[in-house]
């Protein structure tokens, strides 16, 4: 079975401070399957480090405000079309991100509260019908 996994879990430094997000858990339960590693965010031609960004009203902002919505649903699509190529059942995705968050996201005031939401490459994922986890949902698995 192929499995897509955004690849800061895979201990690639990716996130937008230029770290990681590396899970032990995820690296154990991978073993045996092909992996597909994606970030739709350096997908989208983001760099690594970056300013973080929030989905504010629908649209994913940097804490100034200027849009950085083009580059986030470009990635998605890029980093969709991969997992369609690859053929992957299943893709396991960073908690509260704005790209992959699944069910709960940053609220847009930079403030580290959550609301519910999906990252725009969770909700593209969702709405094409693959099978999406969040990582923090190994054990059920």
């Amino acid at each position: 079975m192929v499995i897509a996994v955004s690849a800061c879990l895979l201990g690639e430094n990716c996130k937008y401070n230029g770290g990681n997000n590396y899970s032990a858990a995820l690296a154990d339960f991978l073993q045996g399957h092909e992996v597909l590693p994606l970030c739709p965010e350096v997908l989208g031609g983001l760099p690594v480090p970056r300013e973080p960004a929030e989905i504010v009203g629908g649209v994913v902002r940097l804490r100034d405000g200027s849009s950085v919505d083009a580059a986030f649903r470009t990635g998605a699509a890029l980093a969709l079309e991969k997992v369609k190529a690859a053929g992957a059942e299943l893709v396991v995705l960073q908690s509260r991100s704005p790209s992959c968050g699944i069910g709960t996201i940053y609220d847009g005031s930079f403030s580290g509260k959550l609301t519910a939401g999906d990252g725009v490459f969770a909700a593209l994922l969702k709405e094409n019908g693959i099978a999406v986890k969040d990582v923090s949902e190994l054990k059920q698995l």
